[in-house]
């Protein structure tokens, strides 16, 4: 979590005697150990964390052994559970995905942010000695994508052509 933007934005505004507000504890990290750890320091900070849906509040002041205990069996749980269920969404977007490739009229993959036209640009620029990040800026693609036209310019037409067509 504190890898990204948002998530590190959220770990320096949050101070002791803060209360973070979210709608189930799966939004506070990516798996199991993301969660675990997140929760523990803000507990650390002073922040209490609350649950929307199931109303839970976790906090760090408790001394005693046996809510300490039962406070992260409970964090155990929901941060497993969260796992869980986010791995049951990827496997069933996956199983989709795979059904609508049998069918190869329905599955297209994501959408390029190229276009055909926009391939001969970017190996004309590439050729020039262009760097990257310069072309990036000016035609207004990501750095990726001309990573990508750059790797197989043919599957970068080919795919764009899909999308056109």
């Amino acid at each position: 979590m504190i890898d990204r933007e948002g998530g590190k934005r959220l770990f320096d505004l949050l101070r002791d005697g803060d209360t973070l507000v979210v709608r189930w504890i799966d939004r506070l990290g990516r798996n199991y150990e993301d969660v675990t750890a997140n929760i523990r320091t803000f507990m650390k900070r002073g922040v209490i964390v609350r649950t929307v849906i199931n109303r839970m509040v976790f906090d760090g002041p408790t001394k005693d052994p046996m809510q300490q205990a039962i406070r992260d069996a409970l964090i155990g749980f929901m941060a497993a559970q969260a796992q869980a269920q986010a791995e049951a969404t990827k496997e069933a977007q996956r199983a989709g995905i795979a059904h609508a490739k049998a069918d190869e009229r329905k599955y297209l993959g994501r959408k390029p942010s190229y276009s055909t036209s926009d391939v001969p640009r970017v190996l004309g620029l590439l050729g020039e000695g262009r760097a990257v990040s310069a072309i990036s800026k000016e035609l207004g693609l990501s750095r990726q994508a001309i990573y990508r036209i750059q790797e197989n310019p043919s599957a970068a037409i080919a795919t764009a052509q899909v999308w056109e067509a």
